[in-house]
């Protein structure tokens, strides 16, 4: 049909385009001493660390994963894109098996570290950002925020910025998700 195909996360524009969370984030807020950002194949997180080195030359910049799909977290160990199988884990968003060619190279050159969380620390971030921040975040949406939480004591007196990116959940599925976490 003569229909071209632009991926979700590898590709140029793609990239750009998601870069301007960090870049808003970054002119609102100014400079910052560390950024979190959910990771799945790579488009977000290499577009907000392009901006964040560029307007925020002295920021750590932070993928987050989820702990059952940490193909980003390997290969950046590795220095070579590592292909795993389909990961089981609520963050659907990051069910992505590896990350991008165009997203992997700028990944390696400005990111710190790659972290990852659990699926039980989604869940809590999920229902501390419903409960305090009155936001509706799916999980994966939810992975710089988990990650951030659980260091906190590190990051005391530092100026932190969090990409927390996605509300398309399904309420049931959230409303379950929720519950679930009340047991833990």
């Amino acid at each position: 049909h003569g229909l071209t195909l632009i991926p979700p996360y590898d590709h140029p524009h793609v990239i750009a385009g998601q870069g301007t969370a960090a870049k808003e984030l970054i002119e609102e807020a100014g400079p910052l001493d560390a950024l979190f950002v959910c990771l799945g194949g790579g488009g977000l997180l290499s577009g907000s660390a392009l901006a964040a080195c560029h307007l925020s030359p002295g920021c750590k910049i932070y993928g987050v994963e989820p702990e059952a799909g940490n193909d980003g977290q390997q290969s950046f160990r590795c220095g070579r894109i590592v292909h795993i199988e389909t990961p089981k884990t609520i963050a659907d968003g990051a069910q992505t098996q590896h990350l991008g060619q165009y997203t992997f190279p700028l990944i390696q050159r400005y990111v710190d570290d790659i972290l990852t969380v659990s699926d039980e620390a989604l869940i809590a971030a999920m229902k501390f950002l419903a409960e305090r921040m009155k936001m509706v975040v799916e999980p994966t949406g939810c992975l710089g925020f988990a990650a951030a939480r659980a260091a906190m004591a590190q990051l005391q007196g530092k100026k932190i910025g969090i990409i927390i990116s996605g509300g398309n959940v399904d309420i049931s599925r959230y409303s379950a998700l929720l519950a679930s976490g009340e047991a833990s």
